[in-house]
């Protein structure tokens, strides 16, 4: 099944598929009428892209499976190559998307027996109407921007998270997420829901192949954190050079609540995401540490948004961008402190490395501090590799090919640092391929 086109038939088509309750088919005719209202971002990269050329749905599938061996085995070896399945031992729980629908799922029992929900967005729809209705799209609404209305009108597939209250996991959940056809379009909708007292660690993998077409990844996220509750999203995006990739990424943080955005883009040929915070409670604290690397005329447009809104909260945003052989790795980033946010302490810092003549870094900085009892603090570094580290590193007999991947690893090690083990070793694999 294959649907290419944006318009009301094609949409209905896709709920039709999905076998949908009408309030929902209305949330996606509701957001198709604002997306044709909304004007694309008057900001960030410039690109071209036919929405009508696009493929909104496809599915080889035929529900989701929760044995490998169930899969197509073409799939199957795919994901093999990736290194997906292994990593599943690692794991309390693993989701995987292909294309438009999720085909394999699976959790560890004991996350049944502790109550935890870990499924698809629409088996949530299905399963636990009440729970989804009340967080659903109220982070991030169709109104938001063009493309979260575009996800609004044609979203399948993507994550429904629920931690019940006083739950601690000891393991990560992960999702996986593939497009393999060319022109394909990707909208998936993952909604976490960390209720009081309790901790998640979630992670997020994508690749694509590469075609000359471009392909489209336009996905929402929405998190809520709970009271005393602390949710870290870990993700290492290595899409294809020619996916666009275009994203928005909220968490709303309550009293005493702590949300971790750890955020790499290695791959696509356009990237704009800015993953929020928005500490709405007293004490709550946000923290954003992203690397971008652009090479070959890459264009990663990144950062995060960090609005304050209860007392005594704070943010860290840590950006860390690398260009080369043409590429543009953007910092775009906004802290807003309002009125009621006394008492709160906010920390940016952007450093970028160009590695030649023809590659640039930009940096588009928005900070606001609307009270006098507060404090917000910006600094920023732009710089080429040094000519005396290379000549230290050399002269104790290091080539100097090793020497520059020495230096730009320590210059990521605070995004390293922070990732999964096995997610570290991927970062350092795919920068040796890619620098």
């Amino acid at each position: 099944m294959e649907i290419v086109g944006l318009n009301e038939e094609n949409i209905r088509k896709i709920s039709e598929i999905k076998h949908e309750e009408q309030e929902v088919l209305d949330f996606r005719l509701k957001s198709y009428e604002l997306f044709k209202k909304l004007e694309m971002p008057n900001f960030g990269p410039k690109f071209s892209l036919d929405f009508d050329k696009v493929i909104y749905y496809k599915s080889r599938e035929n529900g989701i499976n929760t044995n490998w061996d169930k899969i197509d085995n073409n799939i199957k070896c795919e994901f093999q190559s990736l290194g997906v399945i292994d990593s599943e031992k690692y794991l309390d729980g693993i989701g995987v998307q292909y294309e438009s629908e999720v085909i394999y799922h699976n959790m560890i029992e004991e996350l049944v027996q502790k109550n935890v929900i870990f499924t698809s967005i629409e088996m949530a729809m299905k399963q636990y109407p009440d729970l989804v209705k009340k967080y659903f799209s109220k982070i991030v609404s169709s109104a938001d921007n063009k493309l979260a209305a575009l996800n609004g009108a044609v979203f399948s597939g993507g994550s429904f998270i629920y931690i019940p209250p006083n739950t601690t996991l000891d393991r990560p959940l992960q999702s996986y997420f593939r497009i393999n056809s060319r022109g394909m379009g990707q909208f998936e909708r993952t909604l976490i829901i960390v209720d009081d007292n309790s901790h998640l660690h979630y992670v997020e993998g994508c690749t694509a192949p590469t075609y000359t077409d471009s392909s489209l990844h336009a996905a929402v996220v929405e998190i809520y954190v709970g009271k005393n509750s602390t949710c870290r999203y870990s993700t290492v995006q290595n899409w294809a050079p020619n996916v666009l990739n275009l994203v928005t990424k909220r968490a709303l943080v309550e009293e005493n609540g702590v949300m971790e955005w750890i955020d790499g883009n290695i791959g696509s040929k356009v990237t704009m995401k800015y993953p929020a915070c928005i500490l709405k409670g007293d004490n709550s604290s946000g923290t954003c540490i992203t690397i971008s690397v652009a090479t070959h005329e890459q264009q990663q447009d990144s950062g995060a948004r960090m609005i304050h809104i209860g007392k005594n909260t704070t943010s860290t945003i840590i950006s860390k961008s690398i260009a080369r052989l043409g590429g543009n790795a953007t910092y775009r980033g906004k802290v807003d402190i309002k009125e009621s946010a006394i008492n709160s302490k906010s920390i940016v810092k952007c450093d970028s490395l160009i590695l030649d003549k023809d590659s640039k870094s930009d940096a588009y900085p928005t900070n606001i501090c609307r009270t006098a009892l507060s404090n917000l603090e910006h600094e920023a570094t732009v710089s080429r590799i040094s000519e005396d580290k290379l000549f230290y590193l050399m002269s104790r007999g290091i080539s100097e090919e090793k020497a520059t991947e020495l230096i730009i690893l320590g210059f990521i090690e605070k995004f390293r640092e922070e990732l999964p083990m096995e997610y570290a070793v991927e970062l350092n694999q795919l920068l040796k391929r890619t620098l």
